[in-house]
């Protein structure tokens, strides 16, 4: 019965990711994008879409935007987001990874692509945008110093867990290891795959994040007040909630003391906020233009603009 137990929390971890639906249309409408001028193949960097070609191609001697998604998800799954930039003349790319992986692999490959994207163009900002899990990642890919130094590196993350993952939590008693014959650190690898180390209150990922690199001159940290938020509702009655981490899961101290950071709390749901096929994602939008990370809406774009977001979050797929 013990195991058995164990086994049944250590699956609850499954309880930290979403399932969003993909938005699989292949290529991005234009909006006001700069005409690419370079085209490169990076590992884990591509266009936000689930098109199979992955080669990236845009304007090298402008900004771009770096997209990280949560588990369970892809590059498509951002595509409503690429497409938001992309009306407001503003490159992106997306990182795919492994999200069973341990998160200090998959923040080392994003630093990486990074590196390798500064490298091979002579790109003067990229913002790392990170939701959920990729907020992990995403910060983490930036507490080390790149080698392309003459980048301008900045960072936004959204409803991040660096608290650990509460639903975690049994797998972080080191303590039952040995009574349970390590059948809990083997149930937590069943469940989650390597990356169940990192995502624990007890990890060192978690209770050392590391300081962000000084090449990063902004820190963007949206944290969600989920409470009382609804996924997906029948017959006016919720069936699905959307409350998957808490502010106290979302919140660091040793995260938040840098002065490069600027905190905004939101009251919105997991997905909602990033947004799905049903929800268009106005509170986080509206965010990141008040901060300056999206540009403004011009007001006699605001029609064709409201336009674009009905078809990509209304119709998509249908």
């Amino acid at each position: 019965m013990v195991r058995i137990t164990i086994l049944i929390a250590a699956l609850g971890l499954l309880g930290g990711c979403t399932t969003r639906q993909a938005m699989t249309a292949l290529d991005l409408e234009p909006g006001r994008l700069p005409s690419p001028n370079i085209t490169v193949n990076i590992p884990g960097l591509g266009p936000c879409t689930d098109n199979p070609d992955r080669r990236l191609r845009f304007d090298s001697s402008q900004p771009i935007n770096v997209l990280v998604h949560g588990c369970f998800g892809s590059s498509g799954q951002f595509r409503g987001l690429a497409q938001v930039l992309a009306f407001h003349g503003q490159q992106a790319a997306c990182f795919t990874y492994d999200d069973r992986a341990k998160l200090a692999h998959s923040a080392a490959e994003l630093r990486a692509a990074i590196e390798q994207l500064a490298e091979l163009s002579q790109v003067p900002q990229v913002t790392v945008i990170g939701h959920s899990q990729g907020a992990l990642i995403a910060r983490g890919s930036l507490t080390e110093a790149s080698r392309t130094p003459h980048v301008d590196l900045r960072l936004v993350t959204v409803s991040g867990p660096f608290a650990g993952i509460e639903s975690a939590r049994t797998c972080g008693k080191t303590w039952l290891y040995p009574l349970t014959l390590g059948l809990l650190p083997l149930s937590c690898y069943v469940a989650t795959g390597p990356k169940w180390a990192d995502i624990t209150y007890s990890s060192r990922f978690i209770r050392e994040p590391g300081l962000l690199t000084k090449q990063v001159t902004r820190y963007l940290k949206i944290d969600t007040d989920e409470r009382d938020t609804c996924r997906h509702e029948e017959n006016g009655r919720c069936i699905e909630d959307d409350d998957i981490f808490s502010l106290a899961e979302q919140r660091n101290a040793l995260v938040e003391d840098d002065p490069r950071l600027t905190r905004v709390e939101v009251q919105a749901g997991h997905v909602e906020i990033v947004g799905d096929k049903r929800v268009a994602p106005m509170k986080l939008i509206a965010v990141l233009q008040e901060q300056g990370v999206v540009r403004p809406t011009e007001p006699a774009r605001s029609s064709a603009f409201n336009l674009l977001l009905s078809r990509i979050y209304e119709t998509d797929g249908k």
